[in-house]
């Protein structure tokens, strides 16, 4: 199965944070399981850090790539489709990096890795459960 990976997924992952469940850790490095993640978490992540409110994003943003390698997760980019289809979902969540990352998970068949009440919340999410 191929999962996204939500920003706070990612973050908590590399940190090795208590807050991740470890049954979903277990998920996140069964190797039938190939990880993404998206370049709007790096968009989101530059933006929280230079606003001053996540200034433990440093690190990934120094190296967000690399980061990315040696958990063996591939780099999403952001396409036209992906931009037009977050617009015009039908969810009245205004924050655009998840709507983006719910985007990409409809238009490439993938699974979103999230505890995000907010996004577990849209009726048509592809969430990993």
């Amino acid at each position: 199965m191929r999962l996204l990976l939500d920003t706070h997924i990612l973050m908590w992952l590399v940190a090795s944070d208590a807050r991740l469940p470890p049954t979903l850790a277990a998920q996140l490095q069964a190797p039938e399981n190939g990880l993404l993640v998206s370049a709007a978490s790096a968009w989101e992540l530059s933006i929280k850090f230079h606003l001053g409110r996540l200034p433990s994003a440093a690190p990934l943003l120094d190296d967000f790539s690399g980061i990315a390698a040696r958990l063996g997760a591939g780099v999403l980019s952001i396409t036209p489709a992906h931009a037009v289809q977050a617009g015009a979902l039908d969810w009245g969540h205004r924050d655009p990096f998840d709507r983006v990352l719910v985007a990409q998970a409809l238009a490439e068949g993938l699974r979103l890795v999230t505890l995000d009440g907010n996004i577990m919340s849209y009726p048509g999410a592809p969430i990993l459960r």
